[in-house]
This record gives C-alpha cells, structure tokens and sequence, in this order.
C-alpha cells in the first residue's frame, strides 16, 4: 500500500492506480470492480478493518463491496440517494449509455445491504461526507480539514482513460447523469481549499494551482458532449505520488 498522508492509504494496483481503493485508519474507501476482490483481500488480510464506505454506486467502485464486507464481517456505508442502487432495487449502470451498460456487466458486484446510511454531515474515519452529485446521486466527498485531504471520488479524476497519463478532467459524460451538476460539485470541491486531493481514479491531486485552473476553465454552462479526451478543463498534471 502506498501512504498518502496520516492515517490515509491507497492500495497498490499494476501498472498504474487506475481504479483507486483507500484506506482511512480502519475504514475502506471503496471496492473496486469485482475482480479487485482478491487484490483487496491480500492488501488488507493482516488488518483491523471496520466498516467499507463507498464514495458512489457505480460497478468500478462496489464490485467487490459483497464479497469484502461478507469476507470481514464489517457494514457497508453508502450515501442516502445511491441506497437503492447498491441494495439491487436501481441500476449499478451509471447511465443508460451503451458503454455504461457494457462496464456494468463487467464490473459490478451483486447488491448488499446498506447498513449506515450516510448524510451530509457524518463523520467516517474523521472525515466529513460532503454530498457531490452529478456523476452520481449519491456521490460523496469524504473530508478531513485537520488537514484538507479530500477523498473525492469521481468528481474529478487524475488519468487518463486512453493513454494512462497523468491528466485533471472531469467524468466522461457518457457515464455521467448530470454534468452541469458534477461541475457545480467541483466547485465545491475548490471552495473546500484542499491540500491534497485523493480521487477515484489515477494518483493522488498535489498541485492545488494546477486544479484552480482546471475548475476555473470549466464552462459554467452547456457541459461537453462525448468521451474524447483532451476537452472542457482538462490538463494535464504532473502528480506522481
């Protein structure tokens, strides 16, 4: 695993952390898709683990959510409006985008209950949850302003999906229900002052100059259209951590 800040980890992945999994103190961040079970299982075998907390219901982030939770006997925490999703009653999909469906059935893991439902508010692992939709319902930001480390999930990613470079960018709106409200999110990502921003996937956010920029060429209105890379805000970043 490789240490990101105090009490905060990132489990590793070869050949580049594409499809990030955390862990804060005790809490896993996360689950992958459903074949990251094992890579979950040895990372975390000697640990004390007491709750799986998810940052949104999409298949490359609960695939392996059952598998872990059952595995080590600990609850699953998600974000009220993504519930239904995790618990089977909504699609894992993360839109009716041919692409999304394909991932899905790729990716995702069978439902699991929910057993703490997150709020605005709450507290995991002394981080606070901050309500993020737009690539999801029930996105989350999980912050700690001990420090200003932001666990964002898909808010903004730190990779790109073609060449696996470094590169700040928003969600692909293929696999996004709201842009226009993911980038209303992102702002409140920026509004937050972070010092170190931990996304779902691709390493971790460190130049908080370079990330102002990004957010600040995002269009206030009428969000990109496709999944090209390259568009909107996107830069490319020089985060190796």
């Amino acid at each position: 695993m490789k240490y990101l800040a105090p009490g905060v980890w990132r489990l590793a992945e070869n050949p580049r952390p594409l499809i990030n999994v955390y862990l804060a103190e005790d809490v896993l961040i996360d689950a992958g898709r459903r074949w990251d079970t094992g890579r979950i299982r040895r990372q975390t075998a000697n640990l004390n683990l007491s709750l799986l907390a998810l940052t949104h219901a999409h298949p490359d982030h609960q695939g392996s959510a059952k598998a872990i939770c059952e595995d080590r006997g600990i609850a699953l925490a998600c974000h009220e409006a993504d519930v239904d999703a995790i618990e089977g009653r909504r699609p894992i999909a993360a839109t009716k985008h041919p692409l999304a469906k394909a991932f899905a059935r790729l990716w995702q893991g069978p439902p699991h209950k929910v057993d703490r439902v997150l709020h605005e508010g709450d507290e995991v692992a002394g981080f606070r949850v901050i309500h993020a939709p737009g690539h999801a319902p029930g996105e989350v930001i999980y912050w700690r302003q001990s420090d200003r480390v932001a666990i964002c999930g898909d808010v903004i990613r730190n990779i790109s999906f073609l060449t696996l470079r470094n590169r700040l960018d928003e969600p692909p709106i293929d696999l996004t229900p709201d842009p226009a409200q993911n980038r209303l999110s992102i702002r409140k990502l920026v509004e937050l002052n972070p010092s170190l921003i931990l996304p779902g996937h691709g390493p971790p956010v460190t130049d908080m100059a370079g990330f102002e920029r990004f957010a600040a060429r995002l269009p206030k209105l009428a969000p990109r259209c496709g999944v090209r890379e390259g568009r909107g805000g996107a830069i490319d970043s020089a985060a190796t951590l």
